[in-house]
């Protein structure tokens, strides 16, 4: 168990060797990089006049005895903790002091969350370890943003508490849940929060897509989801933004007012986790203003620097979370929104070190990718990317069940739900999928008619899909207790039970929709043949499915064969 205190007010410097004068690093030094690295060709002509005219904010890390965010006589600052104003990391110094440069009129300033320490949580478990500074607020827009901040404050200070954290915890991984309207939103509460609330879990984090276009829901959703008792991290999504705003600049208005900075990052014991935004708004349409298709996937520049100046804080063993919305893999979809297209020069920054590991969502369908070298990836081995399955599964569409709650299986045939992440150290792993309403046993499903007729066995087949199995996990079967192992060969096709699901639920009625078109390369289906001798009766088929962590499922179904 790792003590947060360790007999001292101070925190563990991350580096020894940064310079705690001004920004943490000098602007010259800045200059140069940013010059040699090409993002002067976009950025040099703002980052001369800030040279020329610099503006700073300063403050201090302290530890926050009272745990309220105020200092008092008597709460210590923490020296060699991180803080960031979206682009530039600082050290605090001794004393727990930090300066930063102010880029612009809206700038957010936030600590990164060093281990064993908690910021400030709001009263629904959203953290609070950040600072706004716009002094005329948000445009006026459809959905509020932030109120008029004033003047910059003479000290921006953030206090953290003491916690224990261990090297062995767990995380909790959503996908988007994305409810339309209340109806929805309770449809979540409903599921989601009765299954989780009094999880072990040190924290959960949404993927994005927090919403369904209407921003009035990202309150009552996280006040819902706050009743979990966990701090509750929430990444933005491309439908998480402000339409009306005339470019990406004031794009995040709403999100920011309510969760914080798009972009930023945290430690929570041996790992560091990084949360992105690759949503890029290219400017509402005048003549479709509620239009949500106008953006791309990218980082942009300064979100890149940022990534940088993080990491030269984190040791090269230390391994690293990040947590986006859209996917980074190249080959899901050839549309230039549903790609990162600078996805390159995050691979530059991480692909250096040995432990890396990213999740995103917004297909609404679940699958593990390995970035290689034939996506420009350079690593020694390939990175780990996961397509995490949303808690809205097909955006509720498909048949209610008894409380009148679509079933919104998604289009790979994965049922709605979410993972549980495991650290243990350095190393990481997820004992399978959760199906929402589903107990953890419920790791596949297998399809075969319930009954066959023995002259056509051997032109029945058995199709397993394994809701978290990929390329790397084995899949065997067998037909009866006396039978030998087989095993099931890996295919990319449609789920033929989700085809049949949409088949049936084509025609509801509202409020209800029906399914999306399945999928045509279910990243976890595997398909075989039954066995010509298979004689007529009822028999148990059964199957045991291997995944790349060591974890070992079962599933079975009975099936009856008629002569």
């Amino acid at each position: 168990m790792h003590s947060p205190i360790q007999n001292k007010t101070t925190a563990p410097r991350r580096n020894d060797r940064a310079l705690l004068t001004g920004t943490g690093f000098s602007r010259r030094q800045f200059l140069r990089g940013t010059l040699a690295g090409g993002l002067g060709l976009a950025l040099g002509p703002h980052l001369w006049v800030r040279a020329a005219q610099p503006t700073y904010a300063q403050g201090t890390v302290f530890h926050d005895r009272t745990g309220d965010g105020r200092r008092r006589p008597g709460d210590p600052g923490l020296a060699g903790v991180a803080v960031s104003n979206g682009r530039e990391v600082a050290l605090t110094d001794e004393q727990g002091r930090w300066r930063l440069a102010v880029d612009d009129d809206a700038t957010s300033f936030f600590v990164i969350k060093p281990r064993g320490w908690r910021t400030r949580l709001s009263a629904h478990n959203l953290p609070r370890g950040y600072y706004h500074h716009q002094p005329a607020g948000s445009p006026q827009q459809l959905y509020p943003g932030i109120a008029p901040t004033g003047p910059l404050p003479e000290s921006i200070d953030f206090g953290l508490t003491p916690q224990a954290e261990s090297d062995r915890f767990k995380a909790i991984i959503c996908g988007d849940p994305q409810p339309r309207n209340a109806v929805e939103v309770g449809y979540l509460a409903q599921t989601v929060v009765p299954e989780l609330r009094g999880t072990d879990a040190a924290f959960g984090v949404s993927l994005g897509d927090i919403a369904f276009d209407n921003l009035h829901t990202l309150e009552p959703l996280s006040e819902a989801f706050g009743l979990i008792g966990i701090p509750w991290h929430n990444v933005l999504g491309n439908h998480d933004l402000n339409f009306d705003a005339p470019d990406n600049r004031h794009a995040n208005e709403t999100f920011r007012r309510v969760f914080g900075p798009t972009w930023y990052a945290f430690n929570h014991g041996p790992v560091h986790f990084i949360v992105l935004n690759n949503i890029e708004w290219l400017g509402s349409d005048p003549q479709q203003p509620q239009a949500s298709g106008n953006y791309r996937g990218g980082l942009g520049t300064r979100q890149l620097e940022f990534v940088a100046q993080d990491l030269k804080h984190v040791p090269a063993a230390q391994l690293v979370v990040v947590f986006l919305h859209i996917p980074l893999h190249r080959g899901f979809d050839p549309i230039p929104r549903g790609l990162t297209r600078d996805r390159q020069e995050l691979y530059r920054l991480l692909e250096n070190r040995p432990r890396t590991l990213s999740f995103s969502a917004h297909t609404h369908w679940h699958g593990h990718r390995f970035i290689g070298a034939e996506d420009g990836w350079g690593g020694a081995q390939p990175h780990h990317h996961l397509i995490t399955g949303t808690l809205c599964g097909s955006w509720f569409g498909g048949a209610p069940d008894e409380r009148g709650i679509p079933h919104a299986t998604m289009s790979d045939g994965t049922p709605r739900g979410y993972l549980e992440l495991h650290f243990d150290d350095q190393r990481y792993s997820m004992a399978g999928y959760k199906s929402l309403g589903r107990p953890w046993e419920y790791q596949m499903h297998i399809d075969l008619p319930p009954e066959i007729p023995l002259a056509q066995v051997t032109q029945t087949a058995l199709t397993v899909n394994v809701f978290n199995g990929s390329e790397r996990s084995t899949v065997r079967w067998r037909c009866g207790s006396g039978d030998t192992w087989r095993p099931l060969q890996k295919v990319e096709a449609a789920d033929p039970r989700f085809v049949r699901l949409r088949e049936r639920d084509q025609n509801l009625q509202p409020p209800y929709r029906g399914l999306p078109q399945p999928m045509a390369n279910c990243l976890h289906l595997w398909r075989g043949s039954l066995p010509e001798n298979l004689p007529a009766g009822t028999h148990l088929l059964e199957v045991i499915a291997e995944d790349m962590f060591g974890n070992t499922h079962r599933g079975s179904q009975p099936i009856r064969v008629v002569a």
